[in-house]
């Protein structure tokens, strides 16, 4: 079976218990407005310059058929994105890697291959391996693929979503899958939808199936100051009657802001101001007033 990721990382340290492997599942039905990993969104491929790495050797002028490369008067190499079809010659001639392909069509069995070279890891560390994305519950049949290979080799799984699919989708992996990283990012439907392009209807009664089916949960809670500070009172009263095993509140950064460069894309968090150890506090108390065991990242 044939799915399609964007990255596998290993040596994890932040998505789950011990030292994992983290697989990364290209495309995303969410649009938060402060995604670090915008490249992810898009089911298709993608093509990142990385400007910073460009030795100017013409390569991609000469090689894109579209020429959708060019030179401002300004002598600044540009991508014409209306131009571009995606066809990746550019980054395929590209050897300073500057232009990135990101984006992959991979077979389970060379997934599982990767994993399993990190076994002994996973033993030594109480780890294993985390399926995330993107959204790697958009793709459940490669999921539960991966999921079920992984149960039958006896690696711990995770499966780290937003939760914005079908119930069924979930009924299907919960038996293959060890615990649950789910996002909460609002409470409220219409400021989720502000900030994610969709309600949390769904995502809430996905969260509730779960627990009430016994699954181990680990909510993480983004932090966006400007945007959803407000909100954290009403998701400790929600995530209340959840009692997951852990909450942790995860502070905005702007290590994704170079992505969006490298992407020609806009950023409406682009200005955010990363949360002082104040405004974290301010946002774990009310989980804390609750009894919840919550924690700042």
């Amino acid at each position: 079976m044939t799915g399609r990721i964007f990255n596998i990382q290993r040596f994890s340290v932040h998505d789950g218990p011990g030292i994992r492997t983290t697989v990364f599942f290209k495309g995303c039905n969410l649009h938060c407005i402060w995604c670090h990993n915008p490249e992810s969104i898009p089911r298709g491929d993608v093509l990142e310059f990385n400007a910073q790495k460009c030795i100017g050797c013409g390569q991609c002028f000469l090689t894109c058929p579209q020429g959708a490369h060019r030179m401002t008067e300004a002598g600044k190499h540009v991508i014409d994105r209306d131009k571009c079809i995606r066809c990746m010659r550019c980054a395929q001639t590209c050897y300073a890697g500057a232009l990135v392909k990101v984006g992959r069509d991979v077979e389970a069995d060379y997934v599982e291959k990767q994993i399993l070279s990190d076994k002994p890891y996973y033993e030594r560390s109480g780890g294993g391996v985390t399926f995330s994305g993107g959204e790697c519950m958009i793709q459940t049949p490669f999921l539960l693929e991966l999921l079920q290979r992984c149960k039958k080799q006896g690696i711990h799984t995770a499966v780290d979503t937003a939760g914005n699919v079908e119930r069924e989708a979930f009924e299907d992996v919960l038996p293959y899958t060890d615990l649950f990283l789910f996002d909460v990012k609002a409470a409220d439907p219409q400021i989720h939808k502000a900030l994610t392009g969709v309600s949390n209807e769904r995502i809430l009664q996905n969260l509730r199936f779960l627990s009430g089916s016994g699954a181990r949960i680990f909510i993480r809670v983004p932090l966006i100051p400007s945007k959803n500070l407000g909100e954290m009172p009403a998701i400790a009263a929600l995530l209340a009657d959840i009692r997951p095993e852990k909450i942790e509140i995860l502070p905005y950064h702007k290590l994704g802001l170079s992505k969006y460069e490298a992407l020609d894309l806009p950023n409406a968090c682009k200005d955010e101001e990363v949360p002082t150890d104040e405004i974290m506090q301010k946002a774990l108390r009310p989980f804390l007033d609750a009894g919840l065991p919550a924690f700042k990242s």
